[in-house]
């Protein structure tokens, strides 16, 4: 039974939906720059782009063959050859003006311009030309193997939305709408904080209690895998010592995320140092299993993703609040990660349906294409669960159970 630590007071806790609402509202896009096409790969665009030309600029051919006039050679076959005069031929870039007239035909290569009064191009495998006369053994009705000018891109249309991602295939569209340089969000830089006394920097010696920053380490990991630029640092559990911080990396970066000190105890003093610093608590506390210290500050117009120290609830948090809105902060419209459908391997039960409970696990193939299985991680090592996860499925609020072999949709990971 999967059941999530609840607050004493429920009413002291936000629905996940009406948190990712409030993410929305609370979290603007940073300002655009223009970049080179090839410096803009993978980034986001910061505006609807439009075609400024039309590709292809021309009619052009696309085989090589003869431009003709389809009346000519209607009644063209084997049996029936049409017999034409050449009239000159037309290459991809060439200048030349030609023209066919009833009778004639021109030698064209693929790319180039096809000659006024043609309506078709005949492909040269059902030709066969000799000297100055053309033999054609089958028909070309009109349009035949032409590319006319604009089918590619149209001068004036949509070929690349606001908030979505500049891929290889949008940056050969943008290069033949006739763009040199996109305009796009700026990347979010990052500060990832980890708070605790007990908390130790990978390669320091580990004293007895200590642990070291894991939860930074596979956030920033994730962070890297978007192209986000992240500075990470560990915080004693001071509120002088962690002002200090906040006051640093505000002024350095657009968003921090922090790791622990989330709760009520003595010692969880994120929220707290927050609102002494002018900050806005947005929300603190979700219904979510794990995750539920899960909260959103805007400090001076810049969001502080405020996450749980426990490995599930800090990797929970990020994957649900923290990344979508450091996604949006960068101007994505798009969930960050991707979605399949699965099959459930066993029956998934929670005894709070007022709560989205979150559940880690791997992917195994099934046959003849039919959805993956979802097998739960419910191991007792909960680094080991969160490393080996592919993907990560919910029971939604409002429900109570995920039957076995239900089909349901998945979060993936990889």
């Amino acid at each position: 039974m999967l059941q999530p630590e609840r607050a004493t007071n429920k009413s002291e806790l936000l629905g996940f939906k009406e948190a990712k609402q409030l993410c929305k509202t609370s979290i603007i896009p940073l300002p655009a720059e223009k970049l080179p096409l090839l410096g803009a790969a993978g980034r986001i665009l910061a505006h609807d782009i439009f075609a400024l030309v039309d590709s292809p600029s021309v009619d052009g051919s696309l085989k090589d063959g003869y431009a003709v006039l389809s009346k000519d050679i209607e009644t063209a076959s084997e049996n029936n050859p049409v017999t034409l005069q050449l009239a000159g031929t037309l290459y991809a870039g060439g200048t030349e003006s030609l023209s066919i007239t009833p009778g004639t035909a021109i030698r064209i290569l693929t790319g180039a311009e096809i000659p006024e009064g043609a309506d078709s191009v005949v492909a040269e495998e059902f030709t066969h030309q000799a000297g100055e006369k053309l033999t054609v053994m089958n028909t070309a009705e009109p349009g035949r193997n032409i590319l006319f000018r604009g089918t590619d891109v149209k001068q004036g249309e949509v070929i690349g939305a606001k908030g979505s991602y500049i891929t290889p295939g949008i940056l050969g569209l943008a290069a033949a709408a006739g763009h040199s340089r996109l305009s796009v969000v700026r990347r979010p830089k990052v500060a990832l904080i980890a708070t605790g006394d007990e908390v130790v920097a990978p390669g320091q010696p580990l004293d007895r209690g200590k642990l070291y920053a894991s939860n930074i380490t596979t956030l920033a990991g994730w962070c890297r895998k978007y192209g986000l630029d992240v500075h990470l640092e560990i915080v004693q559990d001071t509120p002088e010592a962690i002002e200090k911080c906040f006051t640093q990396m505000h002024t350095t970066c657009d968003a921090m995320i922090t790791s622990g000190g989330a709760w009520t105890g003595d010692h969880d003093l994120v929220a707290k140092v927050l609102s002494h610093m002018g900050g806005d608590i947005v929300f603190h506390r979700l219904r979510i299993g794990p995750g539920k210290a899960t909260g959103l500050a805007m400090l001076s117009g810049k969001p502080v993703f405020i996450l749980p120290g426990g490995p599930p609830s800090n990797l929970m948090g990020f994957l649900q609040v923290a990344l979508p809105g450091i996604m949006q902060l960068g101007g994505c419209s798009e969930p960050p990660l991707s979605c399949c459908r699965v099959c459930c391997s066993e029956e998934l039960r929670t005894n709070y349906p007022d709560w989205v409970q979150f559940i880690f696990g791997r992917l195994q193939a099934k046959a003849d294409g039919e959805p993956p299985l979802f097998i739960p991680l419910l191991k007792k090592s909960r680094l080991r669960s969160m490393a080996e996860a592919d993907a990560v499925i919910s029971i939604n609020e409002g429900k109570t159970a995920i039957a076995e072999h239900a089909i349901i949709t998945a979060q993936l990971l990889r």
